[in-house]
């Protein structure tokens, strides 16, 4: 792995920030050039990018870690036919993927269904799958119609 920091992580880091803070625009650009002297993070090197970070941690801001990706390529799979289909309808989120796996996986033995992908076996997971590619299918169709 290179020692040198990722610039569009690094500029997606502070948006969050940016967000996170609830900073105005107005705000957040007298924030860049108090630090910078610039007023765009799109300009500014890796060093100016990290004194940013390191003004909105000062000012509050905490970095999430990373969500842990699963073991299981089959979740990982769902995940990103998820993903898929947030970007072809505009909204989403994991809640949503959760409670289309509940209803996905009713069964005699489950009443109430599995609540998460992480817990389907293959036999389930392939029942999401399938129905996750015939509702990207839908809205695929429907994008090009």
């Amino acid at each position: 792995m290179s020692a040198v920091p990722d610039r569009r992580a690094m500029i997606a880091k502070i948006h969050l920030a940016k967000k996170q803070l609830a900073l105005t625009e107005d705000s957040y650009r007298d924030i860049l050039r108090r630090v910078t002297q610039l007023d765009s993070a799109a300009v500014m090197r890796v060093d100016q990018l990290d004194a940013v970070l390191r003004e909105f941690a000062r000012l509050g801001w905490k970095a999430k870690p990373a969500k842990k990706r699963s073991e299981k390529p089959q979740v990982r799979m769902i995940w990103a036919i998820w993903r898929d289909i947030v970007a072809l309808q505009g909204h989403g989120d994991d809640a949503a993927l959760r409670s289309f796996v509940r209803r996905q996986t009713r069964t005699d033995a489950h009443p109430d269904g599995i609540s998460s992908p992480e817990f389907l076996d293959a036999e389930m997971g392939n029942r999401v799958a399938e129905g996750l590619k015939a509702w990207r299918a839908r809205l695929r169709r429907q994008a090009a119609a």
